[in-house]
Parts: structure tokens; C-alpha cells; sequence
């Protein structure tokens, strides 16, 4: 496959870092979609949930694949790995009503919890003050197991009226658990002792509209990201219930940042683990890709510090950075990191300056404001 070029312009500097794209790998055929990739504590391994209501592990360094997991009979809505206490477990939840582990070494099933057969599980996540619980958002329900022994030991089902689409236990205060809803609301809850919603319930932050994707940033993960399903962003101080900024119109103000179609859609946000700062990752139909810098606390967004282009035929599902990995084995490698999406492609990209690219797609000039009117498409969530 030809190799295409991504450009990386540093803030701090003025030159531009070259980007290709290393490997792609079709990880299906016909019209299945890449839903989620996620990568093993010790990037041993990579799980990429797929439409076909499967996951396939890859490695992350060679695109080599490992194995695969069957069992869920509907969509699967999240997977992630265990902590470092289990490390050969996969988690995965679907809207058939179940969370199911896997061991990765055998690519077995090694047990299932179920909210029953009427209900849809969104979200999952690990944590309470002595990480024993597993929390996961329904249909407008918030479900608790003990995970060790598989035991549900509450449920709230006051705080939302519809689909809980995130949960996440609150880094650094591991008894906190937020979710967010289709409501527009995400709440906090106290997870110590006989958890209810009467007397667990420690705040209430309202959004307005439905919320697709939350997650922390910042000094002691004090703030919030809040993505929805109109594609705008907002920034929230989950301690003093603040909201510190509110970009209903966050698709134009991207978009205004380079010369390439119109953002259609958000996917993540990006963080370093350190200080402040924000990328919101923003794609387009034909499958281009943008980090676009996020100054919260002007409510702008900046020009593009990366461009990914040439890898994808449709709408990107999920990213995954290879920045953040331990011993650095990405960069030894020369890989930037993984994006998967609706053409069931998996591309990996890399940051070798002496990879073979094709020096006729050149995105130099893609990274900086245009004034050509575009056509404004309205993105309806998926």
C-alpha cells in the first residue's frame, strides 16, 4: 500500500514533522464497522471491537493478529482491559444485557454478568474504594457488582431517565463514580457502604442535551470533557459543578483551523496525564482525521496539530495515541498510533521521517485558516 502523508506542526516551533501512514489492515470483509481499540497495560496487545459483534486482539507494534473473542449476540458497547492484578482479562458490555470476561490466552469466556435480557449495558467501569466494584450504565440505569464474586450489590435507577452512555470511577477518588445520560445530566455518587440513590447522590451537573462521551483532564483530574450527540464540547469543574466553557458551535470553530472538508463529527479527546491541556480529535465523512488544541478557558479552538489523511474511506470510530506508552517502545518503533472506523480499516500511522511516502500529497497548507465557504452538514449521531 502507498504510504500517505500526516504533518505535525509543533506550537513552540515552525517546523513541521512529517507523518505515514505504516500499515493497514482490513479487519473484515463486506460492510462491517471498527467500533473501539483499546490497548493491554503492557501493549502486549491491542482489542479493536467490531460490528460483527466479535473482538480481535492485534499487536500493536507488528498489526499481527492474535486471536479473537466470540459470544455477545448484539452490539458491543465498550471493552477494556483489567487492571495489572488480572492482565490476561478482557471486559466487554453489549446491548444483549451482559458483561462478559475473556482470558486472553486461551480466548475463552471466563464469566458473564447480566442485567437480563430486557435491559442494554452502555458503559463499565472498575473502581470503589477497595476496587471491588464494577459499575455499568443501562437503560436508564446504573447496575453494581461485586466483581470478584460476580454478586450485584446495588442498583440506582432515580437519578436518570434514560440511557446511561458513560460511567467512569474518578481518578484519585476512587468511591466517586460519574454518568452521563441521554438526559443531558451527569451525576456524582458517594460508592462507600449500601449505595442508593437517596443518600449517594452528591451532585447533579446538566448539560442539556445527550451526552455521548465524558472524561477527565487537568490538575488532580479536577475538570471534565463533555462530548454530545450535537457534536458540541464542553468543559466542566466537577467539584464546584462549574462549567467553564461551552462550545455549542465546536464543528465551525474546528473547521474554520484548515482547508479540508467541513468537521462533520467529533470521536475523543485527547489528553497528555499532564497539566491542562486538550485535543478534540475531529473527522470528516471521507475518513480525514484532525487534533485540534482546545483553550477552554478562551472557548476557542486552535488550528490542527496533526492531520491524518489518506487511511480511511468513511467515518472514523475510534483513535488510539501511542504517546502515553511505557518505555517508549512506540517511538523505537516509529509508530504515532491506531485508528479504526466504518470501512473496517485498521491504519496505523507512522512518525518515521524516512518512511517511503508518496511526496505528491503534501498537507502543508491544510494547517491553517480558510476562508472558502463550506457547505454545513449536519451530523446525526451513531
Amino acid at each position: 500500500m502507498e504510504a500517505t502523508v500526516m504533518e505535525v506542526e509543533h506550537s513552540n516551533s515552525n517546523s513541521i514533522k512529517r507523518f505515514g501512514l505504516k500499515n493497514s489492515i482490513q479487519t473484515n470483509f463486506g460492510d462491517h464497522y471498527v467500533f473501539q481499540i483499546v490497548p493491554k497495560d503492557d501493549w502486549s496487545s491491542m482489542a479493536v471491537s467490531l460490528s460483527t459483534n466479535a473482538v480481535k486482539l492485534y499487536s500493536p507494534m507488528t498489526g499481527q493478529y492474535q486471536g479473537e473473542f466470540k459470544g455477545h449476540y448484539d452490539t458491543i458497547n465498550q471493552i477494556a482491559f483489567s487492571n495489572s492484578s488480572t492482565p490476561h482479562v478482557l471486559y466487554s458490555c453489549s446491548s444483549d444485557g451482559t458483561i462478559r470476561a475473556w482470558d486472553t490466552r486461551t480466548f475463552r469466556q471466563v464469566s458473564c454478568m447480566s442485567a437480563g435480557s430486557s435491559q442494554e449495558i452502555f458503559s463499565f467501569s472498575f473502581g470503589g474504594s477497595s476496587d471491588n466494584l464494577l459499575a455499568a450504565g443501562s437503560k436508564s440505569q446504573i447496575l453494581f457488582w461485586d466483581w470478584r464474586n460476580e454478586k450485584q450489590v446495588a442498583c440506582l435507577e432515580d437519578s436518570h431517565t434514560e440511557d446511561v452512555t458513560q460511567v467512569h470511577f474518578v481518578h484519585g477518588h476512587r468511591n466517586k463514580l460519574l454518568s452521563a445520560s441521554v438526559d443531558g445530566l451527569m451525576c456524582i455518587f458517594n460508592t462507600d457502604g449500601d449505595i442508593n440513590d437517596d443518600d449517594h447522590l452528591e451532585s447533579v451537573i446538566n448539560v442539556g442535551t445527550s451526552i455521548g462521551k465524558v472524561g477527565f483532564f487537568g490538575e488532580n483530574y479536577r475538570r471534565l470533557w463533555c462530548l454530545t450527540h450535537i457534536e458540541s464540547l464542553s468543559i466542566w469543574d466537577w467539584k464546584d459543578e462549574k462549567n467553564e466553557a461551552n462550545m455549542q458551535e465546536a464543528r465551525s470553530l474546528a473547521s474554520d483551523c484548515w482547508s479540508l472538508d467541513h468537521v462533520d463529527y467529533f470521536i475523543d479527546c485527547h489528553h497528555s496525564g499532564e497539566g491542562e491541556s486538550l485535543w478534540v480529535i475531529g473527522g470528516t465523512n471521507g475518513g480525514a482525521l484532525g487534533y485540534f488544541p482546545v483553550n477552554y478557558r478562551a472557548g476557542t479552538i486552535g488550528s490542527p496539530e496533526a492531520i491524518l489523511g489518506g487511511g480511511h474511506t468513511g467515518v472514523v470510530r475510534s483513535v488510539l495515541p501511542m504517546s502515553s506508552m511505557k518505555h517508549g517502545l512506540a517511538q523505537s518503533r516509529d509508530i504515532f498510533g491506531w485508528t479504526g472506523g466504518e470501512d473496517g480499516r485498521l491504519c496505523c500511522w507512522s512518525s518515521d521521517d524516512s518512511t517511503t511516502i508518496n511526496r505528491a500529497w503534501i498537507s502543508g497548507a491544510l494547517v491553517m485558516r480558510s476562508s472558502k465557504s463550506r457547505k454545513k452538514k449536519r451530523h446525526l449521531p451513531y
